[in-house]
């Protein structure tokens, strides 16, 4: 397998909710909701740096197209880090996502590593980490 992942998916519980929380809130570019003309096909994209796309799509649609069972989203399986430039960002990333509607799950601070970081939850429950590590800055696109 080639290191090349392309689209993040999360399942969320009300893809109109959680379009205003990306698109709105968090400022993310996405042309909206696609695909409402399909049976469990509605799903919104969000371009994201190096080509990376994070979608949203209804978690019930994902049960169905995969068969599984629906599971209670789980704010510890995985993290989603947003790393930034600078070290002020974080706290504007932190503030920008709590006015949007998330749960500030642990305030901005310093880290064990030199950097700062903080972390919030989406509507639905995704844990993201908002950084800023000196020693791993992102390209500055």
């Amino acid at each position: 397998m080639k290191p090349r992942i392309s689209v993040l998916t999360l399942g969320v519980t009300d893809l109109d909710r959680a379009l205003a929380f990306y698109r709105d809130g968090l400022g993310l570019p996405s042309d909206g909701i696609i695909g409402r003309e399909f049976d469990h096909g509605a799903v919104a994209f969000f371009d994201l740096s190096g080509g990376l796309k994070l979608a949203i799509w209804a978690q019930d649609d994902i049960c169905h197209d995969t068969g599984l069972s629906k599971t209670p989203i789980s704010s510890t399986a995985v993290t989603i880090g947003h790393n930034v430039t600078r070290k002020g960002e974080v706290d504007e990333v932190m503030e920008t996502a709590a006015r949007a509607g998330a749960e500030i799950v642990k305030t901005a601070q310093d880290t064990f590593y030199g950097g700062y970081a903080g972390y919030f939850r989406d509507l639905d429950g995704h844990l993201w980490e908002v950084v800023w590590n000196p020693h791993l800055l992102p390209a500055d696109d």
